[in-house]
């Protein structure tokens, strides 16, 4: 026999899953900003649309990808920086 729930079980399920989606939205922003921050670019003053735009073109290269059956894993999104010093190259964005 099917258990029956109640309405106040189905809202604390409800709330459970809304606390779990704004830990997840949490979590997610957290890696994100590491890394902004380890690449150097919270330091420089973009623009919200710029990096808006930056993101979408990002997303849809990993869809792309997706489709293709591409492991991102394995694959190098990183050029290798000119003059081989290891060193991040600086990129300049016309605003």
């Amino acid at each position: 026999m099917a258990v029956k729930s109640s309405i106040t079980d189905i809202d604390a399920q409800i709330e459970k899953l809304r606390e779990r989606k704004r830990s997840m939205i949490a979590k997610s922003a957290e890696r994100f900003a590491r890394a902004a921050t380890k690449s150097g670019l919270a330091e420089l003053e973009i623009a919200d649309e710029e990096v808006d735009r930056i993101f979408e073109e990002i997303a849809a290269r990993f869809r792309k990808g997706e489709k293709k059956g591409v492991d991102h894993a394995t694959a190098s999104p990183r050029r290798p920086a000119i003059g081989g010093t290891g060193a991040p190259a600086e990129v300049y964005h016309d605003s």
